[in-house]
């Protein structure tokens, strides 16, 4: 392997799926799961992930093209959903519903393991442009693999990182989690309006 053809590609693929900017939100989204249950929702997450960008390196921009849906699209869809998310974080809407369920005895079905873990967060418009990119490099199937060896170990660093959120969380305390919380929810609605341009500019319909 060509390293000086990997190594860009990987840092790449790192700066845009950002699992250390996405570590405080897997932190704050599975605030109160114990360490098992972060674990699996960590481990779903990055599989989803992966599976996700693996389909579209193989078929890129075909996938969404059968759909009739173009990338610009697909990013506001991503922004306005990253949007809605950053409101329950806001307004800790997300606390109370688990407190509801709490005092009702009801056991909570919260995973964010697909939604918005792995998907747009992980394996959102950015990192999929990146992989059907990085895929439509070099001949036949060698930019397929670069691409598929550099979002492996991305997922795998991602992984090991979601793993120490329980201690995270423990240095942090209750306090701390719900200022992190509504900090991040501020930068997640931030972000969520960026890709809301982004795609508004794709379309033309910003200049």
């Amino acid at each position: 392997m060509d390293l000086d053809v990997f190594i860009p590609a990987f840092v790449t693929l790192f700066v845009v799926m950002d699992p250390i900017g996405i570590l405080p939100l897997f932190i704050a989204l599975t605030q109160g799961k114990t360490a098992q249950e972060r674990r699996s929702i960590a481990l779903r997450a990055c599989l989803i992930a992966g599976v996700l960008l693996v389909l579209f390196a193989f078929l890129g921009e075909n996938v969404l093209g059968s759909l009739g849906i173009s990338m610009p699209a697909f990013r506001i869809s991503g922004g306005i959903l990253l949007l809605l998310l950053a409101l329950d974080m806001l307004f800790e809407r997300r606390t109370q519903r688990r407190k509801d369920q709490s005092e009702e005895g009801v056991e909570s079905e919260d995973d964010p393991s697909v939604f918005p873990l792995a998907m747009p967060l992980l394996a959102g418009p950015g990192s999929i442009a990146t992989m059907i990119l990085l895929s439509g490099q070099g001949d036949g199937f060698s930019g397929v693999t670069l691409a598929l060896i550099a979002m492996t170990l991305v997922l795998l660093i991602t992984f090991l990182m979601f793993n120490i959120a329980s201690l995270l969380e423990h240095m942090l305390r209750e306090t701390g989690i719900k200022i992190v919380t509504r900090v991040l929810g501020m930068l997640l609605a931030a972000l969520a309006v960026q890709f809301i341009l982004d795609g508004l500019h794709n379309f033309g319909m910003l200049s």
